[in-house]
This record gives C-alpha cells, sequence and structure tokens, in this order.
C-alpha cells in the first residue's frame, strides 16, 4: 500500500522548520535530470527497485531574476510552500547541487516583493511523482509546456565528499536505463524561458 504523502513523512533534504532562517536549511545534493520518455516504464522500474512510493505533488516554481544561482518560490500540494535558492553548475551530466530552504506561511506577498524587486524569469507547474531510494529523490514529472523527464537527487550529509552520492546516481542511472543523450545541462525553468523567446 502506497504511503500517505504528507510533509512530515517524506525523508527529504535538511529542510528547516516554518521560521527558521535561511541559513538554517543549507545543504547539497548530487543530482541529474534527464528526459524520460515513458514514465510507465519508469513507474515499474522504481517498483522493481523497491523505491518507497510517495504519491503525486502539484508544485509550481516561480522563479526569480536572482544575480548569483537560481531562486525560486514553490507552491505545492500537499506540502509547504518554500523558497529556494540553490546553485549548480549547468552541465549535461551529473553534478553538485548546494541549496538553502526556507518555509513560506503566507505566499503571495512574498511573490509580488521578489518580482517587484528581481522581475521573474519563468513559472514552472509540474505534477511530480515522487519515489524514494536508499537516500535518493526519484522524480518523474510532467512539466507544463515540455514534457516528461526523470530527476534524481541523492542528498547528501554535511560532511560527506560525496563520492557515495555520485556512486549511487551512477548506479540508478544504469538500473533505469538513462543514456547519455537523454541527459539534459539546464533547469525547466531555462527552457521554459527559451520558449518565451521564440
Amino acid at each position: 500500500m502506497r504511503p500517505d504523502l504528507t510533509a512530515d513523512r517524506v525523508p527529504a533534504r535538511q529542510e528547516p522548520s516554518a521560521i527558521a532562517s535561511a541559513d538554517s536549511g543549507g545543504g547539497r545534493n548530487v543530482e541529474l535530470k534527464a528526459t524520460d520518455p515513458s514514465q510507465e516504464a519508469s513507474i515499474e522500474a522504481c517498483r522493481k527497485l523497491g523505491a518507497v512510493d510517495c504519491g503525486v505533488l502539484w508544485q509550481q516554481d516561480t522563479y526569480f531574476g536572482a544575480p548569483d544561482g537560481r531562486l525560486k518560490l514553490r507552491e505545492q500540494r500537499p506540502g509547504r510552500s518554500q523558497l529556494i535558492h540553490y546553485v549548480r553548475e549547468d552541465e549535461p551530466e551529473q553534478r553538485e547541487s548546494r541549496y538553502q530552504i526556507l518555509d513560506i506561511l503566507d505566499v503571495g506577498p512574498l511573490r509580488n516583493l521578489l518580482a517587484a524587486g528581481l522581475g521573474v524569469r519563468a513559472t514552472v507547474t509540474k505534477r511530480r511523482r515522487l519515489f524514494l531510494w536508499r537516500s535518493v529523490r526519484i522524480h518523474l514529472d510532467d512539466v507544463e509546456g515540455l514534457g516528461t523527464f526523470i530527476e534524481l537527487e541523492a542528498v547528501a550529509q554535511a560532511e560527506s565528499d560525496l563520492v557515495e552520492e555520485h556512486r549511487l546516481i551512477d548506479e540508478l542511472r544504469a538500473r533505469l536505463s538513462i543514456p547519455d543523450d537523454r541527459i539534459l545541462p539546464d533547469s525547466y525553468a531555462d527552457q521554459k524561458a527559451r520558449l518565451s523567446e521564440t
């Protein structure tokens, strides 16, 4: 039986409490994003791995014009809204991502403030099927206007040298049959921004 999906029951990145400062929500992971030609096949592969099926999330990410890295305000159901800042290289390979997360109680005023001060780069709406395998979050995403994708995030402990996280991503790539030509270098926001320019 699939477990209930609640913010408190899903093992996740190191996340702060609702009144925490941004510094308390810092963390790292090793991640990989790729196109996914068959989400049905990916769901079946995740089940064969023994990954825990945590159900479906609706998420809307508003990306702002941050001078360094990427800054997004995430609204999701179920779960808490969050302000997320992250920095990573745009390379078509698995790569380290450093992030900070702040839980948000009232999204509207903050969205308006950030939009006025930084401008909105893109808005990304998606349906995310979440699986958990060891310390890895497997995201099967259906993104409005872009298509279907698979994202792997191996969450690192503070003291990790990231060797084990890279190994886990390599293992999952092989077991989920993700070839090099499907791996993406950029974010959904970058893809949406390019579409809006055409």
